[in-house]
């Protein structure tokens, strides 16, 4: 391959702002960095994209060698070849290629560097979005989210800004996939500052290409999910629990912190996604925009005078950071119009009063933790996952969220001879009640009551209705 005369006048200019020390061998410089430029560069052409990403890493010259639009130019020609056997989209026609052959010189620097990687990108999304179309008639959502997420080399980022001004971005320390959503957590350690003097927390999903590169920070996309302003948070953050060790603030749903106690210092940061359009909320936003859902009203319907207060559809699991707890579906919801009462409709799962719809759990409440050397569980607190379908079998409204369990005062079923307990989950679009009791003989709990209220508000701007 022919030498860009940009290449050989860098490597000049580098070779004779280096000076060897007289006093040294000539066995002591660098070999390669003593080879001619046209041999160098006829080395590097025989790279693949991996190998030349890597080689870049090594100092400055290589650097500069392995950016050069020449050789990612020929590596960008050579997986449109691989690609077209297999996938042509509207971006790979024969002109393209004819341009991307003849047009080296005549685009910016890097420019065919991106191109690869984002032909790259659109082609791994081209072959998995088909996989998001295979829909569970269970929970209403893609099968194989967790699968999509990750041949597409998904993972998220946390940024944590302080009081000063002081900006830090943290990689995921682990995470746990469950059957409707995922929970992201970022141990705290030293880097994470006080919990009083954090500024502002940024959720972003990162998308990385698949690179052959061990140990080394792969090129990629983010995607903003979330941004919270502390100041206004961490006053009204609710504590749902607490162990000898740390105590869970609760800032809003979907999101905790675990501060250590009696400390202001940060053991965790506990995130909780669910997979209602996950993947395009984690790749398809910018830096500083998070991705828009798309409004989809249900169709209008002026005949049914109870439209959109029945055909509803939940699935619900409880479940932590290491286990299933129990999980549910429950078809055929409603609510009679004389039923709304104080701006919410009424959708009940389960009755207290029919026995036989009650459910016992397959574990105790709990939700463990660990943050480097240590670890621990807080009692009676959990993670929720809720997914509402309406008649149509579309989400309609999605939660996930640790949620923690208190004690009743007065028994609310006299069939069952134990503590009572309630999990109360409450956001702008509506309510959870489930009700529990704990049955010593057993040492299990059955959940005896499960309540959803969606607002008024909701319904009446996805059906187009006035309640």
């Amino acid at each position: 391959m022919a030498e860009p005369k940009a290449v050989t006048s860098r490597m000049r200019a580098l070779r004779t702002s280096k000076t060897a020390d007289k006093s040294s061998p000539a066995s002591t410089l660098n070999f390669m960095e003593r080879l001619p430029s046209e041999t160098l560069m006829k080395i590097l052409s025989y790279l693949d994209a991996s190998a030349l990403f890597s080689i870049s890493h090594v100092n400055r010259p290589f650097y500069q060698l392995a950016n050069d639009d020449a050789l990612w130019n020929k590596i960008h020609i050579a997986e449109l070849n691989k690609m077209n056997k297999r996938w042509k989209p509207k971006c790979m026609d024969e002109p393209l290629q004819k341009m991307a052959a003849t047009e080296v010189h005549d685009r910016p620097a890097g420019y065919w560097k991106r191109l690869h990687f984002q032909t790259v990108a659109a082609y791994n999304m081209n072959k998995w979005e088909s996989h998001l179309g295979l829909i569970s008639s269970h929970t209403g959502l893609p099968r194989q989210t967790e699968l999509v997420l990750r041949n597409l080399h998904v993972t998220w980022q946390l940024t944590v800004s302080d009081k000063s001004g002081h900006e830090c971005t943290h990689e995921l320390s682990r995470s746990q996939f469950c059957e409707t959503s995922v929970t992201l957590c970022w141990s705290g350690g030293s880097c994470l500052p006080n919990y009083q003097q954090i500024s502002t927390l940024q959720l972003h999903g990162v998308r990385r290409i698949a690179l052959n590169c061990p140990d080394l920070k792969k090129p990629g996309w983010r995607s903003l999910m979330a941004k919270l302003d502390m100041q206004a948070l961490t006053e009204g953050a609710q504590v749902i629990g607490q162990d000898r060790l740390v105590e869970l603030k609760l800032l809003q749903p979907g999101i905790i912190i675990g501060v250590w106690r009696d400390q202001s210092s940060v053991a965790f940061v506990m995130f909780i996604l669910h997979f209602h359009r996950l993947v395009e909320r984690s790749i398809q936003g910018s830096p500083v925009c998070p991705y828009v859902e798309p409004i989809i009203k249900s169709p209008f319907d002026d005949i049914d005078p109870e439209y959109g207060l029945h055909g509803y559809q939940l699935h619900i699991v409880l479940h932590n950071t290491a286990c299933e707890i129990v999980s549910g579906s429950f078809p055929e919801m409603f609510c009679r119009r004389t039923q709304i009462r104080d701006g919410l409709i009424q959708l009940t799962a389960i009755s207290r009063t029919i026995l036989t719809q009650h459910i016992p759990l397959s574990s105790t409440i709990n939700l463990p933790w660990r943050c480097e050397a240590l670890q621990g569980a807080v009692k009676n607190c959990c993670v929720m996952s809720l997914t509402l379908l309406d008649e149509f079998k579309k989400p309609f409204w999605c939660v996930g969220s640790p949620v923690s369990m208190l004690q009743e005062k007065t028994p609310v079923s006299y069939d069952y001879d134990g503590e009572h307990f309630l999990i109360h989950h409450q956001d702008s679009d509506g309510q959870v009640k489930m009700q529990l009791v704990w049955m010593k003989e057993q040492k299990q709990f059955v959940l005896i009551s499960l309540v959803v209220y969606v607002t008024v508000c909701k319904v009446n701007q996805h059906f187009s209705r006035n309640y």
